[in-house]
């Protein structure tokens, strides 16, 4: 129903902004759905000022600076250089002989979604009732007191990407978090941090659903349901235009019935959600990368792409980063064609080379992997120094999830996400000494009462045992 509204009731209404029983709802705008339902609650923990002294920075950026001093206030880094003042009541750190770098981020986890211990009551990652459920959301399924995060955190892992898992063609939303101890999944909600849409190629869909007999059996019948996906999200993002438009030509106009599949697809085409593709063989990155343009919108990441490096030229001229293991292979079909020059090769074509785990373990070992992946490079001359490949981990990372003005190097004005190391980072030998969280130390190998743990791990009390 469209209707203009009379002007006299165009005034009385303007009137009553002032005039009326402020108890009376007024309309200001359009009716347009809340795109943050269930918002962060994650708070920057107060800390004295913090001074680390005399360490040996790898900042993400490409950059290696010896014996250097940073300072953080009130969870940014505010100065970075050599014999720094120290602030008055500043807690000092004397790392002489360490390093410091970034926050390790992993932009592909399942950590929370398939909880530690493994059992199939908590196995809550992929919903696969249906080839399309962008309906759902990770955080939903995020048990915070999973003991994993713990694990990677002592890895110097200090921010995560949740996806939901790869059975379906589009399988929902992801989230990052940031590696904090909270008994709820808000409280660990990385603040405004864009949400991702998790999409899956290749053989996971067409053989979860061809099983059950229904679409997508096939390589051709993944593409027939994503791009079905799409013209739906398409109409429906036309309703919700048309809706605002009128509104605006001042039209009395209901809003269109909401549907929470088609919102979250609405939201990649309007550039607010970015996907995050599972896709390892090149010819079907090609394949997806065409879906995008035709209809209109951006991939941010090729997730496991086994198959990069014959992708790498592609990639850096879309602005698709690769997400890739240092040297996983061979467990399936379309994981065989991989050489351990991977990442390197994507990162030489000038494309956004990211390292991601998949794993409860490699989260533990992100620096390592990093390393095995940096090695390999080098062994066929490419020369890459720490200060490059760190980035791998860090400020690449951050840059998929739409973060990297925020987190992934060490710069004046980002969040002091940091990490301490015994040693050269991408050496087996070094491990994470003291791990800060907006300048909050988190954790601290020689501290036990800064180890956090789950309470799943306290164990259970026996009948009749005192609490302590």
């Amino acid at each position: 129903m469209k209707r203009l509204l009379p002007a006299s009731l165009a005034l009385a209404v303007a009137l009553c902004i002032t005039g009326c029983d402020s108890n009376k709802p007024t309309t200001t705008g359009p009716l347009l759905p809340n795109k943050n339902p269930f918002p962060s609650t994650y708070q920057i923990p107060s800390a004295a000022v913090l001074v680390i002294q005399n360490a040996n920075l790898l900042t993400g950026a490409n950059e290696q600076l010896d014996s250097t001093d940073l300072i953080v206030e009130n969870g940014k880094i505010t100065a970075i250089g050599a014999d720094l003042a120290v602030p008055e009541n500043a807690q000092v750190v004397d790392a002489s002989g360490k390093w410091l770098t970034p926050g390790l981020i992993d932009v592909h986890s399942h950590m929370g979604v398939y909880p530690a211990p493994e059992t199939s009551n908590h196995s809550d990652g992929n919903e696969m009732t249906s080839p399309v459920t962008a309906q759902v959301w990770a955080e939903h399924s995020v048990w915070p007191e999973d003991p994993q995060f713990e694990k990677a955190l002592a890895g110097g892992v200090t921010t995560v990407q949740i996806l939901p898992g790869s059975g379906n063609l589009i399988g929902g939303r992801g989230v990052t978090l940031k590696n904090v101890p909270s008994i709820t999944v808000q409280g660990m909600k990385f603040p405004d941090a864009p949400y991702s849409l998790k999409m899956a190629c290749g053989e996971n869909p067409k053989r979860v659903y061809g099983s059950k007999g229904i679409l997508p059996s096939t390589r051709m019948g993944n593409m027939a349901g994503y791009r079905s996906a799409w013209i739906e999200a398409k109409a429906y993002k036309k309703t919700w235009d048309d809706y605002v438009s009128d509104f605006n030509a001042g039209l009395d106009v209901d809003p269109p019935l909401r549907d929470l599949r088609l919102e979250t697809l609405t939201g990649v085409l309007e550039g607010d959600i970015r996907v995050h593709n599972h896709c390892y063989k090149v010819d079907e990155m090609a394949q997806m990368v065409d879906m995008a343009k035709e209809f209109g919108y951006s991939i941010a990441a090729f997730h496991h792409a086994v198959e990069g490096y014959k992708a790498a030229p592609m990639l850096a001229a879309e602005n698709i980063c690769g997400v890739m293991w240092a040297d996983w292979w061979g467990f399936k079909q379309e994981a065989f064609d991989m050489v351990r020059e991977n990442l390197a090769l994507v990162d030489h074509a000038q494309a956004c080379a990211i390292i991601h785990s998949d794993d409860p373990i490699q989260v533990q070992r992100l620096n390592q992997e990093i390393a095995k992946a940096m090695s390999a490079g080098n062994r066929m001359g490419l020369n890459i120094s720490h200060a490059k490949a760190i980035g791998w981990g860090t400020l690449n990372a951050a840059k998929s999830l739409g973060l990297d003005d925020r987190i992934g190097s060490l710069e004046v004005g980002k969040n002091a996400d940091l990490v301490l190391w015994s040693g050269e980072p991408l050496s087996v030998y070094s491990h994470a000494e003291k791990v800060w969280i907006d300048g909050a130390l988190r954790f601290d190998r020689a501290d036990a009462s800064v180890q956090p743990t789950s309470d799943f791990n306290l164990g259970i009390l026996t009948e009749g045992e005192a609490r302590p």
